[in-house]
C-alpha cells in the first residue's frame, strides 16, 4: 500500500480523526487534530474514506501515552491517546456546534465542564462472549475495533470497577472451562456500593458442575453471581441466594436498590456531580412542584424531594417504577410518586400531562423528547433542566422550547464516559 501524509482538521462523532484529501473526506482512527499523520488507505467510498495510522509526523499537545495495552484492539475506548482535559474541550465544541447547527440555538453562558476520575469508572456494561475455535479458548470482553464481528482479546480492562477489571482474563477462563462454553454469549455486569454482580445468559440450560463453578468463582472473587436463562424477566440469582444492590447519594441521604439489568448512571462519581448541578440549575423551592420525566429508579427524583413539596416521576418501563416507587418508601419519601407511561406517545390526556408544574427535568434516551414537547411545559413552567446522552437530540429540542417561549441560559457538557467519544450534557431553560 502506498503511505500518504495529512493534516487532522477535526474529530468525527465517534472520535476518529478527520482529514481532507482532495476535497473529500478521510476518516482516520488514533488521530488528533493538528497532527501531521502518515496513512495508508483501508477503504474508499463515494463520499469518504477510511485510512489507517502508519505514523505522526507532527503530534497534537493533546496526545498522551494510552494506558490500557488493549488499546486500538479493543473498540470500548476511542480516545485514550487524547488527554482527558482535552477529551472534555472537544466534547463542549461538539455540543456547540450541534446547538449550532440543529438547533440554531447558542447558550447565554456556558457551564464549566464536570469531569471526575478517567479510569476505573464504569459500574454497568455488557460483555461479549465468543469461544474461538483457532485459539481454542473463551474471549471475554467487547468488540474489535477494526472488526466488531470478533470480541477482542483482552485480560484487563482500565475503565471497569476495579473488582471486575483486572479480571477479564480469569472470567474467560471461568467459561471456558464450562461444559456450556459454546451456550453464553454475554455476561452483563452491575456494581452497586457493597455488591459486584455477573449476569450470565446461557442458551441451555446448565449442568450442575456448572453452576457449582460459577459459584465457587463468586465465593473466590467476591462477586454475586445471576443466570439469565431467557428474556430479563427470567434473570435470578445463583449466589448468594439474595444479593443486594444499591448506590447511595450521601448529599441527599438517599439510597436506591436496583436490580442487576436495571439502568443505571454508568459512572458513580459523575453521579454525584450531575446530581449537583441538576439540583443547582432547578433552583429548587420548599413549595415547589416538579415534574420528572424519564425517571427510571428516582435517581433524580428522591433528591430532588428532599427539597421541593411534590415531584412525580414517569418512566415507560414497569419494572423501573415498582422499585422507584419502592426506594421513595424506603427513604420515607411520601410526596415523591411515580406512573408509567410510554412518553414516546401521547399522554397528554394523562393527569400528570395537565397539571401545573413549577419545574420540569427530562433525562430522555437518545431519541429525546420532541414529542412530549408537543404539549409540555404547560404556562406553569418556568424553569426546565435537560440531562442529555446525545448532543443531537438535545440541540433539537433545544430549538424547539426556544420557539416556545424559553430562552437557553445555560448548558454544559460532563465527562460520563471517558476515554469514548460520546457526549453527557445539561442545559437550562428559563421562561422569557
Amino acid at each position: 500500500m502506498i503511505e500518504f501524509e495529512a493534516t487532522i482538521i477535526g474529530l468525527t462523532h465517534d472520535g476518529r480523526g478527520v482529514a481532507r484529501i482532495d476535497n473529500k473526506a478521510t476518516f482516520v482512527p488514533g488521530t488528533l487534530p493538528g497532527e501531521r499523520v502518515r496513512l495508508v488507505y483501508h477503504k474508499r467510498h463515494r463520499k469518504y474514506d477510511e485510512a489507517d495510522l502508519v505514523g505522526i509526523v507532527e503530534a497534537s499537545p493533546a496526545r498522551v501515552e494510552p494506558k490500557c495495552r488493549h488499546y486500538g484492539q479493543c473498540s470500548g475506548c476511542a480516545l485514550q491517546h487524547m488527554a482527558p482535559a482535552a477529551q472534555i474541550a472537544a466534547k463542549q465544541r461538539v455540543l456547540a456546534e450541534n446547538f449550532e447547527r440543529i438547533g440554531k440555538v447558542t447558550p447565554d453562558a456556558w457551564l464549566p465542564p464536570l469531569a471526575g476520575e478517567p479510569w476505573a469508572y464504569r459500574r454497568k456494561g455488557r460483555f461479549s462472549v465468543r469461544y474461538v475455535a483457532k485459539k481454542e479458548r473463551v474471549l471475554v470482553g467487547f468488540r474489535e475495533e477494526s472488526n466488531p464481528r470478533f470480541v477482542a482479546d483482552i485480560e484487563h480492562c482500565e475503565v471497569i470497577h476495579p473488582a471486575l477489571g483486572p479480571k477479564v482474563g480469569l472470567i474467560a477462563a471461568l467459561v471456558g472451562g464450562l461444559s456450556a462454553a459454546h451456550d453464553i454469549p454475554q455476561i452483563e455486569f452491575a456494581a452497586g456500593d457493597d455488591t459486584v454482580a455477573l449476569v450470565f445468559r446461557h442458551l441451555a440450560p446448565l449442568t450442575e458442575a456448572d453452576r457449582q463453578a460459577l459459584v465457587d468463582f463468586g465465593k473466590a472473587h467476591g462477586l454475586a453471581i445471576y443466570l439469565q436463562p431467557g428474556n430479563h424477566s427470567t434473570v435470578h440469582p445463583l449466589w448468594p441466594e439474595a444479593p443486594r444492590l444499591a448506590f447511595a447519594i450521601p448529599a441527599q441521604d438517599v439510597e436506591l436498590e436496583f436490580l442487576p439489568l436495571d439502568f443505571v448512571q454508568v459512572n458513580a462519581g459523575m453521579n454525584q456531580r450531575m446530581l449537583a448541578r441538576t439540583l443547582e440549575l432547578l433552583d429548587l423551592q420548599p413549595a415547589d412542584r416538579v415534574l420528572d420525566l424519564f425517571c427510571g429508579l428516582g435517581n433524580f427524583t428522591l433528591p430532588i424531594a428532599r427539597y421541593a413539596a411534590e415531584v412525580v416521576g414517569v418512566e415507560g418501563e414497569h419494572g423501573l417504577v415498582e422499585r422507584a416507587s419502592a426506594n421513595a418508601a424506603r427513604n420515607g419519601l411520601g410526596h415523591a410518586s411515580f406512573q408509567v407511561a410510554n412518553l414516546f406517545e401521547d399522554q397528554r390526556n394523562e393527569s400528570w400531562a395537565k397539571q401545573a408544574w413549577d419545574k420540569i427535568l427530562l433525562d430522555p434516551p437518545r431519541a429525546g423528547a420532541n414529542e412530549l414537547l408537543e404539549y409540555l411545559p404547560r404556562k406553569g413552567t418556568d424553569r426546565v433542566v435537560y440531562v442529555s446522552c446525545h448532543p443531537g437530540s438535545l440541540a433539537r429540542d433545544a430549538g424547539i422550547l426556544v420557539q416556545k417561549g424559553f430562552r437557553l441560559a445555560a448548558a454544559g457538557v460532563m465527562d460520563m464516559f471517558p476515554h469514548t467519544a460520546h457526549v453527557e450534557s445539561i442545559a437550562l431553560f428559563e421562561r422569557r
